[in-house]
C-alpha cells in the first residue's frame, strides 16, 4: 500500500475531477484510510451526458481495426503493468490486488484470475466482435454504410454513449462492457462502492495504449447520480440485486444483470452416472468464490439427491476460508460483515422450517459465519430441500451455495422457472427439445459443462451488438 493516501478522482470523458464530496476506502480488516474517493452529483452525471456526442467523435476517429489492436496492448498493461494511479502515485498489478482484497475483500488470488480474464476479453476483441457481430466485417462499423457478402448494411447506434452501473463482487463483470469501445461507442460507468480501482486500472491502461481518454468516463456517484446515468444513456448496464434492478425490469434501454438463478440438471437417462458429473458440479457452485449470478444455486435431479448433496458437502468441505494472501484462497470473503450476517441468519431462519437440512453441517467442522484474518466468510453450504416450495430451494446467495433437489424430467423446467444459466446433463430427446424450446434460459449448456463457463462470444445475458445498435433498410439506385 503506498504510504501517501491517494484521491481517486471521477473521470470526466478523460479529464480528472476531484470532488470536495469524497468518501473514504478503508481496508474493511483494520478501517485504516486506504484512498479517498470524489463523489459526483447527479447534476454532474447529467451534464457530463450532454457531452457523449463528442466522446463518441473522439472514440470514431479510430478504426476498429485500430482500437482492437490497442486493446490488445492495454491488456498486457492492465495485467502487470506499473500504471498511474492518482496524486502522482502509481499502482503495480499487485498493489492493486492488494487495494482490491482491503476494500472488496476478494483473494489475491481471485482477483488474479480476474485480471486474466478482463485482460483476455481486450486480447480476443476480434473473435468476441465476429461472435457478437454474427460474421461482420471488423471494419463495417467504421463507415455509416457497409457492405457484407454482397449485401449494403446500413447499422444506427442506439445510443451516443453506454452507461454502466457496476458492482463490486466480482470485476471480471467488467469485462462486459469492455466490447462497446470497439464498437466506436463511449461508455460512461458508476464503479462499484467497493471496487473503483478496476474501472480506474482499466482507464489508465487503455489511455496508455493510445486509446482517446475521451471514450471512457467514470462517474463515483449516489443512487440518485445512479438513476440519472440509467435515464439518460439511451442504452445501460445494471448490476446489483432483486431490489436494485427491480425498478428497471422491463425498460427496454437498460439491460438488468441481477440474480442469475443458475442451475444444474442432471435428467433421468444419466443421473445413475451422477458421481462422474461431480466435478462439474463443484466448479460449478464454486468457481470464482461463488460471488456471480452464473454460478450455480440449484441440483436439480430426478433421484439420488441425498448421496448427491452429501457428495457435494464433502468436497466442498475443503474450500475453507483463509487469509486474502493465501495462495491457496478460493473463497471470496466479505467486507461489510453485516450482509454476511444478514445472509447467515436467514439461511438460519429458514432452516428451522420442515423440509430442509443443511448437510455441509455434518462436514463443515465449524460454524458458517467465520472471521480469518480480520475478514468474515460465508463457507460453503449444501442444503437438501425436500420441499420444492422451501424458500431455499431456488434462490441464490454471494458464496458458494446450493439446494440439492429432486424434481421428475417432465416437471423439472417449470419448476426452474427463470434460469440465467443452463447445464443440462441430459441425452433424452424429450429433454433436449423442453429446453432448446424454452424462452427462460439465458444461455444453455448441452452435456458436463461448468455453468461459469464463458465463451464472450457467445454471452449469457444479451448481445451487446444488439443492444448497442439497430440495423435499418437501405436501397441504392444503381451507380450510388
Amino acid at each position: 500500500m503506498p504510504d501517501v493516501t491517494p484521491h481517486l478522482p471521477a473521470l470526466r470523458w478523460g479529464d480528472e475531477y476531484r470532488s470536495l464530496t469524497t468518501s473514504e476506502l478503508r481496508d474493511h480488516r483494520t478501517g485504516a484510510v486506504i484512498g479517498v474517493l470524489s463523489q459526483v452529483n447527479a447534476g454532474l452525471v447529467r451534464r457530463d451526458l450532454k457531452r457523449a456526442g463528442a466522446a463518441g467523435a473522439a472514440l470514431r476517429s479510430l478504426s476498429v481495426r485500430e482500437i482492437v489492436a490497442r486493446s490488445a496492448v492495454a491488456a498486457d498493461l492492465f495485467e502487470s503493468a506499473e500504471l498511474p494511479l492518482a496524486d502522482g502515485l502509481s499502482q503495480t498489478a499487485s498493489a492493486y490486488r492488494e487495494q482490491l482484497a482491503a476494500t472488496a475483500a476478494l483473494p489475491h488470488a481471485l482477483a488474479r484470475d480476474n485480471q486474466a480474464k478482463i485482460a483476455s476479453v481486450l486480447r480476443e476483441l476480434p473473435a468476441i466482435l465476429r461472435g457478437l457481430t454474427r460474421g461482420l466485417a471488423p471494419g463495417a462499423l467504421d463507415h455509416a454504410l457497409a457492405e457484407h457478402d454482397g449485401i449494403p448494411l446500413w447499422f444506427v447506434a442506439q445510443c451516443e454513449a453506454l452507461g454502466a452501473v457496476l458492482p463490486s463482487n466480482s470485476p471480471g463483470v467488467n469485462a462486459l462492457w469492455l466490447p462497446a469501445l470497439a464498437m466506436r461507442v463511449p461508455v460512461l460507468l458508476k464503479p462499484g462502492n467497493a471496487d473503483p480501482w478496476t474501472p480506474l486500472r482499466l482507464a489508465r491502461a487503455l489511455a496508455a495504449a493510445g486509446l482517446p481518454e475521451a471514450a471512457l468516463g467514470i462517474l463515483p456517484t449516489d443512487h440518485e447520480g445512479a438513476s440519472a446515468l440509467l435515464d439518460g444513456c439511451g442504452r445501460a448496464l445494471l448490476f446489483g440485486d432483486a431490489r436494485t434492478t427491480a425498478p428497471w425490469a422491463g425498460r427496454a434501454s437498460v439491460e438488468v444483470h441481477g440474480p442469475g438463478r443458475s442451475k444444474v440438471w442432471i435428467g433421468s437417462d444419466e443421473i445413475e452416472r451422477w458421481e462422474s458429473h461431480l466435478d462439474v458440479l463443484v466448479d460449478s457452485i464454486a468457481r470464482n468464490g461463488g460471488r456471480s449470478c452464473i454460478n450455480a444455486s440449484a441440483i436439480v435431479v430426478p433421484r439420488h439427491a441425498d448421496a448427491i448433496a452429501a457428495a457435494l458437502a464433502e468436497r466442498l468441505a475443503a474450500l475453507r476460508a483463509r487469509a486474502l494472501d493465501d495462495r491457496e484462497a478460493r473463497l471470496a470473503g466479505f467486507a461489510d460483515s453485516s450482509l454476511a450476517e444478514r445472509i447467515d441468519g436467514a439461511i438460519e431462519d429458514a432452516l428451522r422450517m420442515s423440509g430442509a437440512e443443511d448437510v455441509s453441517a455434518r462436514t463443515r467442522g465449524d460454524a458458517r459465519l467465520v472471521a480469518v484474518g480480520g475478514t468474515t466468510f460465508l463457507q460453503p453450504t449444501i442444503v437438501r430441500c425436500a420441499r420444492l416450495d422451501h424458500p431455499l430451494a431456488n434462490t441464490e446467495y454471494l458464496f458458494p451455495y446450493a439446494s440439492v433437489v429432486e424434481v421428475a424430467d417432465a416437471e423439472a423446467l417449470d419448476w426452474m422457472g427463470d434460469t440465467l444459466v443452463l447445464t443440462a446433463i441430459t441425452r433424452e430427446r424429450a429433454n433436449l427439445e423442453s429446453v432448446t424450446r424454452s424462452t427462460r434460459i439465458g444461455r444453455l449448456h448441452l452435456g458436463p459443462m461448468a455453468t461459469p463457463t464463458v465463451r464472450w462470444d457467445q454471452p449469457h445475458e444479451g448481445n451487446l451488438f444488439d443492444f448497442l445498435y439497430a440495423r435499418r433498410a437501405i436501397g441504392r439506385a444503381g451507380g450510388w
